[in-house]
């Protein structure tokens, strides 16, 4: 099948497999409301879904904690426990961020009692067994710690993707062992490029008896209007009881460049989606305190509040100019290195 015809069909069965519970007046929102959200002492905390583990609405993005020009690791590390000390509790990384300083600037943030008060999440691009077992086994050294509260497949933006992590000697059987070895504790993936290859993941991991604990997708106020996650994803993640990580809020800074809304107004508009959590790029105590207000400020957008969100939208997202990561190899790691699907 050529993608655009599994786009075409995944987009079909997705929509015909759960209705929308709020119909979207211009046909544009994706029509899902946000799980329930509780308020402790100032932060908001949501389920992650079949897990059960409560989350922080908004979650502290890895890749920023050494980018390249900013945070010294002092800095990032005032940075995470100034957030956990506000109530954050989502904690995002990856084994290839910033040749593994990311990871090793977390693990040294999590000292001193830190690591036992948040969900701890990292990811690994390996495509086979033994390199998705080294790469873990290097995330662990990296964060300190002696196990994970969630793994993801990072990247699974091809079409075989998900048959080759599936596939007899692939990455889930390494990781599937290290479960049960109690070096991990939950599963999911992550992908930007298309929702077709997000709907093809869920589909082979049903056909081998399979459900992934999260998914990790953009979702933002340009989504709806270009091959869309939201509009895709959304249905199929909520008949298969994975929760959804929210991510590219504001597409790196391509999203936010385009003025549309303001940064707060962004971050609720992804807050208000069927979501356990907003994952996004802190690399400053003030844009930390701007996430924290988010929070903070958030009630649940209404639709006619989201729809006129996506009518102002609506010309910068067009043809998915403001969404680099669908339409280019900006964001793609593992296509600019791809001895990281193979090696450890």
């Amino acid at each position: 099948m050529e993608r655009r015809d599994f786009v075409k069909a995944s987009a079909s069965l997705a929509a015909a497999a759960v209705a929308s519970p709020v119909e979207a007046a211009d046909g544009n929102a994706p029509g899902f409301p946000p799980p329930e959200t509780i308020d402790k002492g100032g932060m908001k905390y949501r389920t992650l879904g079949r897990t059960g583990a409560s989350v922080s609405l908004v979650g502290l993005g890895g890749f920023h904690l050494a980018k390249p020009g900013g945070a010294t690791e002092a800095e990032a590390i005032r940075i995470v426990r100034s957030g956990i000390d506000a109530g954050l509790n989502f904690c995002d990384n990856c084994w290839d961020y910033n040749g593994g300083e990311s990871e090793v600037r977390l693990g040294k943030a999590l000292r001193d009692g830190y690591r036992d008060r948040v969900f701890l999440m990292t990811k690994i691009d390996g495509r086979t067994a033994a390199a998705a077992l080294g790469q873990l086994e290097t995330s662990l050294r990296r964060l300190q710690t002696g196990h994970l509260d969630l793994l993801q497949f990072h990247e699974i933006i091809r079409m075989d993707d998900p048959e080759r992590i599936f596939a007899p000697g692939g990455a889930l059987e390494a990781v599937l062992r290290a479960r049960d070895q109690g070096k991990l504790r939950h599963l999911g993936f992550t992908g930007h490029k298309s929702p077709a290859i997000h709907a093809r993941m869920f589909e082979v991991a049903r056909q081998h008896g399979f459900t992934f604990d999260t998914v990790q997708m953009p979702v933002n106020v340009m989504d709806a209007h270009f091959d869309s996650f939201q509009k895709t994803i959304f249905p199929i993640a909520a008949r298969a009881g994975t929760a959804v990580l929210a991510m590219k809020t504001f597409g790196d800074d391509f999203v936010l460049k385009s003025g549309v809304a303001s940064p707060i107004e962004m971050l609720h508009y992804s807050m208000s989606q069927p979501v356990s959590v907003v994952i996004t790029g802190i690399d400053s105590v003030r844009i930390l305190e701007q996430a924290l207000q988010a929070v903070r400020s958030y009630q649940p957008m209404a639709q006619p509040q989201q729809n006129a969100l996506l009518a102002r939208s609506a010309a910068a997202a067009r043809g998915g100019g403001m969404e680099r990561y669908k339409v280019s190899h900006h964001f793609d790691g593992t296509v600019q290195n791809p001895q990281w699907l193979t090696e450890a």
